[in-house]
């Protein structure tokens, strides 16, 4: 069972939709938070959503290996998407009623989320619950088919992307992606980009961002300014 938990809150409904994609280690994450805290928008992390199946998965003993019985499997998790109160504030994800916390980031959720998110029947699952939120508008969405698939009308498309080096770089010395190794990451990268099922691209109307050589802070003040242009527009 997937869902909206709560109350959906009427502020900021008229915002910008931000749509942040791109692969493990490109700074989605970090450029995504910063963004949505600078511009008073709500932040959702679809990776988490992912990553909350695929540890409900693990904890039921479902076989990762057979799509079937995943697709089976994910129909009866209790996961949920609970709107920040107000105008800003991150999305939580819950499993079972609860934040699951550290355990979306460990080495066994890592080695298998691209696993299940590659399957076509877990995506128009989980891509519906993602959608019940973004829907309410005034969000910044972070994750690798947000542009493509999730929200194609999304006023503000990023793309950010690093080289292999440099992400299997932050991924190793980062404790929330679990410490992550060049080989695990390099699978993920296939996985994710060579799947039927909405793979990892740049929409066509992105604005690729290469985060290797630039900072954080330059990164989020070119999307925030990609965010003031799309809001006078929507004044005009």
């Amino acid at each position: 069972m997937v869902g909206l938990g709560g109350d959906e809150p009427v502020e900021g409904a008229a915002d910008v939709v931000v749509a942040i994609d791109g692969p493990a280690g490109s700074g989605k994450s970090t450029v995504a938070r910063r963004v949505a805290e600078l511009a008073e928008l709500r932040y959702l992390d679809t990776g988490a959503t992912y990553r909350a199946l695929t540890l409900a998965l693990l904890r039921r003993g479902i076989p990762i290996e057979d799509p079937e019985a995943v697709a089976d499997a994910a129909k009866a998790v209790d996961l949920t998407l609970e709107l920040a109160p107000g105008p800003a504030g991150v999305a939580r994800v819950l499993l079972d009623g609860v934040e699951p916390g550290p355990a979306l980031r460990s080495p066994e959720v890592n080695a298998r989320v691209s696993a299940v998110a590659a399957i076509p029947a877990v995506r128009e699952l989980l891509v519906g619950l993602q959608r019940s939120l973004v829907g309410v508008g005034g969000i910044v969405v972070e994750g690798r088919d947000i542009g493509t698939v999730v929200w194609p009308d999304a006023e503000v498309k990023v793309f950010l992307t690093a080289t292999k080096h440099e992400r299997a770089r932050r991924r190793s010395g980062d404790a929330e992606g679990g410490g992550e190794t060049a080989e695990t990451l390099a699978r993920r990268d296939a996985l994710d980009s060579g799947r039927a099922a909405s793979p990892t691209k740049a929409a066509a109307d992105a604005l690729v961002i290469d985060s290797t050589t630039r900072t954080i802070d330059q990164v989020v003040d070119q999307v925030l300014g990609l965010i003031e242009v799309a809001r006078a527009s929507r004044l005009r």
